[in-house]
């Protein structure tokens, strides 16, 4: 794919590089903590549950730093007023149980899963931004799940817990897609 030179670009470009990777990592050693503990709704699985959107928040603020030169930041301050509202929606959630907890997630997943995929329709110049777009598209599909699978019989948290995996991996196919972008060519 050719990207447009355009100033600002490879700076934005290499910080998103560093982000995602940062994103990729978080996600996986987050997943690999949380997956265990699924089996039961406690104080310890419910923080962790909190934790992940308000790392979300903290990567969007830093998108937002990172892109200013390049764009309007105002879809990532939704994604920041989404997060911060998922993580609260969690902590209360958790106190009712696993249907609540998987309806707040689905409903995060979706509208942050919109947010990630329009974002990523606009960088598109940029370069490395299809697994953005494909993976914001699966979030919608994803969270249209949780929120179905909250009226199950029996519902778990472990596909919302394995939801991390898939969106580590799309963030790491887009850091290193970005990587020519983030070098100027």
């Amino acid at each position: 794919m050719t990207t447009v030179a355009v100033p600002g670009i490879s700076t934005t470009a290499a910080a998103l590089r560093r982000l995602y990777f940062g994103r990729f990592a978080f996600a996986l050693v987050w997943a690999a903590v949380t997956f265990p503990l699924a089996k039961h709704l406690n104080p310890l699985t419910a923080t962790l549950l909190v934790l992940y959107p308000l790392f979300d928040v903290a990567a969007a603020i830093v998108d937002v730093r990172a892109s200013r030169a390049t764009g309007s930041p105002t879809l990532l301050y939704v994604n920041v007023a989404i997060s911060l509202l998922a993580a609260v929606g969690l902590g209360i959630a958790a106190t009712s149980g696993v249907p609540a907890v998987l309806q707040v997630w689905g409903a995060w997943a979706v509208v942050a899963g919109l947010v990630q995929l329009i974002v990523g329709v606009t960088r598109r110049r940029m370069g490395g931004q299809w697994p953005m777009i494909i993976s914001g598209g699966l979030s919608v599909l994803a969270g249209g799940s949780f929120i179905a699978a909250a009226s199950a019989d029996n519902p778990a948290l472990t596909n919302a817990i394995g939801y991390a995996i898939p969106g580590a991996v799309f963030f790491l196919i887009a850091a290193i897609r970005l990587g020519r972008t983030a070098k100027g060519n």
